[in-house]
């Protein structure tokens, strides 16, 4: 069964990512608590704590199988009162088939906001990227190496790319609105479509993002500002789309401090594919996330699922600087 499993993941590396034909799907890491990785999700959340924030997250998809994913990234931003918006750094890193392909990315993205009356705000925001591809070639294994009676004997006759490793810069954009309860926005990943191909030229696809939310207040101790203290429901959708492949995230936070808990559907057009739960512990300064996927689509029982955990640190804010509205929305 192992050998099996090697055989398929040298197909699947060889076909999408050394070919990468203009079929292939979606490129990009994904993770359940996309909040957890608000610039990630959406460069213009850039500055939208107000006070400087430190993100670090972790994922471990489908464990159970071969050649698995994990994906990682650490973040800083924070709202600049001189550049009228927020500058944010991102660092992001993927790794399949247990190192076989590699990507590291380091982005900078900088989002304007504008105050369009005392209820209303957006940012706008611009993101660069630099992102580089890797692949251990010696790590795949092919049909033409196996011999009957002994296994893998033979060296195969597969075409080596002329390098291992490509770099390119990309660019992203994306826009914010928000109100005292309410938060929406869009972006758009690859704008230029980078070609990142090993053999054949191939662009990365646009991805196009569409989130929103809504905070119901349950418990709320003042009218005037909020804290940690109230309890709240925010139910929220994600959709995305990069070429054909679409996908549709649906649920809700519950807030009862310092625990948050929640609860999603994960599915495409055509399919359904997990069931995500969160457990959360907040404080002013910090907070910490776990989520488990439990996959319901035919894999259900070979996958694993997927384990993901976030760590949010919120540092204080300088002493002097002029009020500004943050935005009200889930951090998990």
């Amino acid at each position: 069964m192992i050998e099996i499993r090697k055989i398929l993941f040298g197909c699947i590396a060889l076909l999408a990512i050394l070919c990468q034909p203009n079929s292939s799907y979606g490129q990009d890491p994904q993770f359940s608590q996309f909040y957890a990785n608000p610039i990630y999700l959406n460069p213009a959340f850039a500055g939208s704590a107000v006070c400087p924030r430190m993100t670090l997250s972790f994922r471990d998809q489908w464990p159970s199988i071969s050649g698995t994913f994990v994906s990682y990234g650490a973040a800083y931003d924070q709202h600049f009162d001189r550049l009228s918006g927020g500058v944010g750094v991102l660092f992001l890193g993927d790794r399949a088939g247990q190192g076989t392909i590699n990507t590291n990315a380091i982005s900078a993205m900088y989002s304007y906001k504008l105050d369009v009356n005392r209820s209303f705000s957006m940012r706008a925001a611009l993101q660069a990227t630099f992102q580089q591809k890797s692949l251990n070639w010696d790590n795949l294994t092919f049909g033409d190496m196996i011999d009957e009676r002994y296994g893998f004997v033979y060296d195969t006759q597969e075409q080596r790319p002329g390098t291992l490793t490509k770099g390119y810069v990309d660019f992203s954009a994306g826009i914010l609105a928000y109100t005292e309860n309410f938060f929406g926005g869009v972006a758009v990943h690859h704008l230029t479509q980078p070609e990142e191909g090993f053999i054949s030229i191939s662009k990365l696809p646009r991805k196009y993002t569409a989130h929103a939310g809504y905070v119901i207040d349950i418990k709320r101790k003042s009218r005037r500002s909020r804290s940690l203290n109230d309890i709240n429901i925010s139910p929220n959708i994600l959709y995305m789309q990069q070429m054909q492949f679409h996908q549709l995230n649906y649920g809700f936070y519950y807030n009862y401090f310092p625990f948050v808990a929640g609860m999603w559907f994960r599915q495409n057009f055509e399919n359904p594919d997990a069931f995500i739960v969160l457990f959360g512990i907040q404080q002013e300064t910090f907070k910490f996330g776990y989520t488990y996927d439990l996959t319901v689509s035919k894999l259900t029982n070979v996958t694993g699922g997927a384990h993901e955990i976030s760590f949010m640190y919120q540092f204080p804010c300088p002493e002097k600087r002029r009020r500004v509205r943050a935005i009200n929305c889930p951090s998990f």
